[in-house]
């Protein structure tokens, strides 16, 4: 039988933005792979990554209702062989908690209905396994589990752990403590996207933004020159001296190359990418964007500090 984990064993929240912070340059290649592949694969679902999103949301009413309720189900309970049931889809509340005004929402829950994404009958709202399969979070698991396992080895170089844990074990305890840790995983997600979509004004022009962001972070030749945040953010700009075409990220995101390049046009215009004379772009935040690019950073960086110690101690405790 294991012993009962002690309250002293759980991480402060209050010191690990502080560990983020600092240490911010080993934890970013794995955290800006991690949202970008969500954002293509969001898009790849539907072609529109808020339809995705208003299932997500959707999906997350069952989660809330397990956590209401002290429940916690695993990965293949979750999946297994069923169909989640809604009492009724509020236009209001998605608008409100998902930032896309109200007309766009129920257009795309027509859209969704039509494509059979979700049937109604009567006022109840029905997921079928289909799509529960296509919102089927594989691949988050996979990234998730390299995230919190880079974060384990920031906290043991911190000396405020012991142990690290093999990945396979993150693995395994985050599927077998799946709904805590999507409901955490989609609250994380829906304040993430928010910030962004207030400054960007659709989440398309994010997940293009998110290449460029990534094509900086995974270059080879971008050293940075502390491993704080502030240092980082400031030695990434104009980093990447070859850059991307349009062409490239139409073909990694999957959207329409005239789409690419108009959402382009927008984030050069607003100084947080720069094109070269080959056109080529690259990420480059300038002038009052850089600010806003700042202050949107801080604050994420809060709400991932958040968000990654609650799945940590979760993890920590399953495996003690």
């Amino acid at each position: 039988m294991k012993a009962l984990p002690s309250i002293t064993d759980q991480i402060d929240e209050k010191i690990i933005y502080k560990v983020i912070d600092k240490n911010f340059s080993l934890l970013a290649p794995f955290f800006y792979s991690f949202i970008s592949n969500w954002l293509v694969r969001a898009y790849e679902r539907y072609n529109d990554i808020d339809k995705f999103l208003i299932i997500i949301y959707l999906i997350h009413q069952n989660l809330v209702f397990y956590r209401k309720n002290g429940l916690i189900i695993d990965y293949n309970t979750f999946y297994k062989d069923r169909t989640i049931e809604i009492n009724k889809i509020n236009i209001s509340d998605i608008s409100k908690d998902l930032e896309i005004p109200k007309e766009s929402v129920r257009r795309k829950i027509l859209d969704l209905e039509k494509n059979g994404a979700i049937k109604k009958i009567g006022k109840k709202i029905f997921i079928d396994r289909s799509t529960l399969h296509k919102a089927r979070a594989t691949d988050t698991v996979s990234e998730l589990s390299n995230l919190l396992s880079q974060f384990n080895k920031i906290l043991k170089k911190e000396n405020l752990i012991k142990e690290i844990f093999e990945l396979d074990k993150i693995t395994n305890s985050i599927k077998e403590n799946f709904s805590f840790c999507l409901y955490q995983l989609n609250k994380f997600i829906f304040i993430y996207l928010n910030r962004w979509r207030t400054e960007l004004k659709d989440l398309e022009t994010l997940s293009i933004g998110m290449i460029l962001v990534l094509s900086a972070t995974h270059n080879k030749d971008f050293i940075p020159s502390k491993s704080s945040l502030n240092a980082y953010r400031k030695d990434i700009m104009g980093s990447d001296l070859r850059g991307v075409n349009a062409m490239s990220i139409s073909e990694i995101t999957n959207i329409p190359r005239p789409t690419v390049v108009r959402k382009l046009k927008f984030l050069i215009e607003k100084k947080f990418l720069y094109i070269n004379e080959k056109k080529l772009i690259s990420l480059n935040v300038k002038d009052s964007a850089f600010n806003k690019f700042k202050n949107l950073q801080n604050k994420n960086l809060l709400s991932l500090s958040n968000f990654i110690i609650r799945l940590f101690n979760q993890i920590k405790v399953t495996n003690s």
